[in-house]
């Protein structure tokens, strides 16, 4: 029997302490009118009719007690007493931490239960459909302004400057910068790569002759060059015509060059190119003198004032402009997540595959990686609940369960006292039956 009252809107709500107290009262108001109905019937003459209310009310005085001790147990020891198995939750909170952490681990954060979790819920989808309904994107984009404003606020300028130039000095400090540049330059050589940036630059070439203002300089320089050096020569020579020829003379003759280089790949001067390139990167492996320029940029770059001023003014100028960004109503960086947003969320709803891909790859990063977390998790949970005092953990608890406990005991105080009609009417049945049937 439950003689406990369904919650109403107003149980959810009202203060734990407050309903445990009015519990505790129900229970005790029970157990003392249950025992004053024993004494009034222990004291006074009784027939039958009596002595079966006193059976009844001795019955359900135990059965409160009993139960009563029972509750008391689980948080405290009763009147105070150093009963055995007493005070239940205060000694085995170590347990109860180390048992609640493996139930957790085991039953929640197991590989099986999330990959049904993800299963079950297709996150993908779930995504997409929240990223594409109207205004999620401009939500999350308007969220990530208010996160990187409170980041920015938060932060303080000197100590990130602290940081950076730290950070720079220590990571410039692990860097040989000659054998740093000539495995970048060797890595852009692998396969004749370089030779793509060659015809490239012939090509550059080839427009900048073509153009009439480099054409025009180069005649300028000729002229000039006669001037200065053969004075007397150039002025019997028609120095402006001679200008103009020889300027399209070496132009021309650089574009035939340059043309039979671009179109022959086995042409002698990429070979030289090559051997030029793979030189400068030996040098710059072996020449002491290469590794000496090195270690003092290196050292330069560590340790000069300009370049931590221009640390620091980098830093503020970034900060400034973010600032400035984030406080505008049309801000870069919110559009930019809004879009990204949306085009996410567009691309995952209209793409099976890829959402099915996606929940794969959570799946499987899951199964790698939730049996760490969850043992941590766990480890959490044990060590925070080895941590708590332990007289708010039994309050905490009790706040949280006691008052249905108290219920336990209203319920006991009626199942004794039906226990002991019970037998009451079993043992005194012959007299119950000829008092009825006298009656």
């Amino acid at each position: 029997m439950n003689s406990s009252p369904t919650p109403s809107p107003s149980d959810a709500t009202e203060d734990p302490a407050r309903a445990l107290r009015r519990a505790k009262q129900q229970a005790l108001g029970l157990l003392l009118l249950v025992t004053a109905v024993f004494i009034a019937t222990s004291v006074v003459d009784r027939g039958l009719w009596l002595n079966c209310v006193k059976a009844m009310a001795e019955a359900a005085m135990v059965g409160a007690l009993a139960d009563w001790f029972a509750v008391v147990a689980l948080f405290r020891r009763p009147l105070g007493l150093p009963i055995p198995h007493t005070a239940v939750i205060a000694r085995n909170q170590a347990r109860i931490g180390r048992n609640l952490a493996t139930f957790v681990r085991d039953k929640f954060l197991d590989v099986p239960s999330l990959v049904a979790l993800i299963r079950r819920h297709d996150p993908a989808e779930r995504l997409a459909q929240w990223l594409t309904a109207p205004g999620n994107a401009a939500l999350l984009g308007h969220q990530a302004t208010r996160l990187a404003s409170a980041a920015l606020e938060t932060v303080q300028d000197a100590q990130v400057e602290r940081f950076i130039q730290k950070a720079a000095r220590t990571l410039i400090g692990q860097v040989d910068m000659s054998r740093a540049l000539a495995a970048v330059l060797d890595t852009l050589t692998h396969n004749g790569r370089h030779q793509a940036l060659l015809d490239d630059v012939l090509a550059k070439l080839t427009e900048l002759l073509h153009n009439e203002d480099t054409r025009a300089w180069v005649a300028q320089t000729i002229v000039a060059w006669l001037k200065k050096d053969h004075p007397r020569t150039e002025k019997l020579l028609p120095s402006d015509w001679l200008g103009d020829k020889g300027s399209a003379l070496l132009a021309r003759a650089l574009e035939s060059v340059m043309a039979d280089v671009a179109a022959n790949p086995q042409h002698a001067l990429r070979a030289q190119f090559d051997a030029a390139v793979q030189r400068f990167i030996e040098r710059l492996r072996s020449d002491p003198e290469w590794v000496h320029k090195g270690e003092e940029i290196r050292t330069w770059l560590q340790t000069d004032a300009t370049v931590g001023g221009y640390v620091q003014t980098l830093w503020q100028d970034l900060r400034g402009a973010l600032q400035r960004d984030l406080a505008d109503a049309d801000s870069v960086v919110a559009r930019q997540v809004r879009n990204l947003g949306q085009w996410l969320g567009q691309s995952l709803a209209g793409d099976a595959a890829l959402r099915q891909s996606l929940n794969e790859r959570l799946e499987h990063w899951v199964q790698g990686l939730a049996p760490d977390v969850s043992q941590f998790v766990a480890q959490h949970i044990e060590d925070t609940v080895r941590r708590w005092d332990t007289e708010e953990m039994t309050q905490l608890i009790e706040l949280n369960i006691g008052k249905d406990l108290q219920y336990i005991r209203i319920n006991g105080t009626v199942v004794g006292g039906l226990i002991g009609l019970v037998l009451f009417a079993v043992s005194h049945a012959g007299e119950i039956w000829r008092a009825l049937v006298g009656g």
